[in-house]
């Protein structure tokens, strides 16, 4: 008997307003372009996806840039 492993959920917690299970993740394949944005604050973020781009890929990606961005006005100020 096999087991169906639900994947990721592609509703996560968004880093601006931290209202939990507002940012959706959304891939296109067609044009490679992945995308996260959040359904209360309005906050987006787009990046490239190659074929074994996952949601939780996007969504990483969209935290460590927020992450890089906070540091870099830490340490400008």
């Amino acid at each position: 008997m096999y087991r169906l492993l639900s994947g990721y959920d592609t509703v996560s917690c968004c880093p601006f307003c931290n209202h939990g299970s507002n940012v959706k993740c959304h891939i296109n394949m067609k044009s490679l372009i992945g995308e996260a944005s959040c359904r209360i604050c309005q906050e987006n973020f787009s990046t490239t996806a190659i074929a074994l781009t996952e949601s939780i890929d996007i969504y990483s990606e969209w935290i460590d840039e927020y992450e890089r961005v906070n540091n870099l006005e830490d340490d400008g100020a």
